[in-house]
């Protein structure tokens, strides 16, 4: 049976809005924590500004302390598999399961700094799978690229999901996840993530989330995603069963997008059609996971 956390009763929500910026700090990584009940959510900022690497540390500080924390990350936790049945076709070498593919992505950019992912994805055999900057891999099978089976839903819903094999153009997503696998792979063992692991009765665990998807739950239209005034963020809060935000100093799509899915985040979290949608099966739960929330 995949896992299921409706029955968890949850004491606090964060949603993480991730960057795959090859930088020490990139301006994209946003953090909004927010507790049980109506108050809204709140941006969690350091004083120098988070890395992934401090991320990372964060996250394994609440899994020490058993934290019971619903975490929702804006990433893509895999790559497309079941389309091909593997995630690098002809290749001998491609893992089996996401949990092999962190290891793997980890592995081989464990040189770069800041948990990037150049030396991964100029390894020449995962080269030919990806739309780079400097031309496509001969191997990216064109268009938008290859997409999960839970980004396939999305687009039936009427998202406009990115392929993690792309890595071109303000959309793009790829960086951003594999960075993000590197993450994954160092919690194993630590934090759980859904569904490619069970997530136990107590403590922090992990889901992929998708903020467009709940802003278009919190009533945004077709065609916009983001938020950038006060005024909207509270409309969309109130949606959510929040109450209106403190005012930030600056109102960046990361910051919005991190607030008003943890609020999203936490209204939904009980709903048991939320962890069993109708897509999601035992080999998806292993190669590819599936977005919380996309039914």
């Amino acid at each position: 049976m995949i896992s299921d956390g409706s029955a968890r009763n949850f004491d606090n929500f964060v949603v993480i809005d991730w960057s795959g910026a090859n930088v020490a700090r990139p301006k994209g990584l946003a953090i909004a924590y927010a507790e049980r009940g109506r108050a809204a959510p709140s941006l969690l900022i350091p004083e120098n500004g988070w890395t992934r690497q401090s991320i990372l540390e964060w996250l394994l500080r609440h899994a020490e302390a058993g934290t019971n924390m619903l975490v929702g990350v804006d990433l893509s936790p895999a790559l497309p598999f079941v389309d091909h049945d593997c995630y690098f076709p002809g290749w001998s070498e491609s893992p089996k399961s996401a949990l092999q593919l962190w290891s793997m992505v980890d592995q081989l950019a464990e040189s770069d700094r800041h948990l990037a992912v150049s030396s991964f994805l100029n390894h020449p055999e995962v080269y030919r799978h990806f739309r780079h900057h400097n031309g496509c891999g001969d191997l990216f099978e064109g268009g938008s690229g290859r997409l999960r089976a839970c980004e396939r839903a999305q687009k039936v819903m009427g998202l406009v999901p990115s392929s993690c094999l792309n890595l071109v153009g303000a959309a793009q997503v790829g960086k951003s996840s594999l960075t993000g696998m590197r993450v994954l792979n160092r919690l194993r063992g630590k934090i759980p993530v859904w569904p490619f692991e069970p997530l136990g009765k107590s403590g922090p665990a992990i889901v992929e989330i998708y903020t467009s998807l709940a802003a278009r739950e919190g009533g945004i239209p077709k065609g916009r995603s983001k938020v950038y005034d006060p005024l909207t963020l509270d409309r969309v809060l109130k949606e959510f069963d929040s109450t209106a935000h403190a005012k930030l100093d600056k109102y960046t799509d990361h910051a919005t997008d991190a607030i008003l899915t943890a609020a999203w985040l936490r209204k939904v979290a009980g709903e048991p059609a939320r962890w069993s949608p109708k897509g999601l099966t035992r080999k998806i739960a292993a190669t590819e996971g599936w977005t919380f929330g996309a039914f």
